[in-house]
């Protein structure tokens, strides 16, 4: 068994996927994601909403949304953070935020039904208890 170098013990792990965290990891993320979402992103680019531009105040309670939030929180993280490039921002402007905006804000998308102080609740599209690769049952 070896021993860690001084270097692999001080790199820190990257930040895991908020889908695969639970309890207080996941709690940890949601704050620190929910602190990036109301002081930087919706100051800057949070846009007037409208019924085909819709966003909810309770965004936290829109999985979709926070998949695609932390998402774009990683991205940024990465591209504008210590020892980002000089184009980190540019490339987070073009290839990131829009796409993620523009799908959370669609007329049908997670926030579809929220309307400004008033969060809607979304039903999950139901799916069948069936094994569809399950091999065929004999026939008797």
């Amino acid at each position: 068994m070896s021993e860690d170098t001084p270097a692999q013990q001080d790199t820190p792990e990257p930040p895991r996927f908020i889908l695969y965290l639970e309890g207080a990891a996941y709690a940890n993320t949601l704050r620190q994601l929910t602190l990036w979402t109301h002081h930087v992103l919706l100051p800057v680019y949070g846009r007037e909403v409208t019924s085909s531009a819709p966003w909810c105040s309770r965004w936290w309670d829109h999985p979709e949304a926070i998949a695609k939030l932390h998402g774009l929180w990683l991205a940024w993280g990465d591209l504008t953070g210590p020892g980002s490039t000089m184009t980190g921002p540019a490339t987070w402007h073009r290839d990131y935020l829009p796409s993620v905006m523009d799908s959370l804000r669609a007329p049908d998308g997670p926030f579809a039904g929220c309307k400004p102080g008033m969060h809607r609740p979304k039903e999950t599209p139901s799916v069948d208890a069936v094994d569809p690769f399950e091999p065929p049952s004999s026939m008797a």
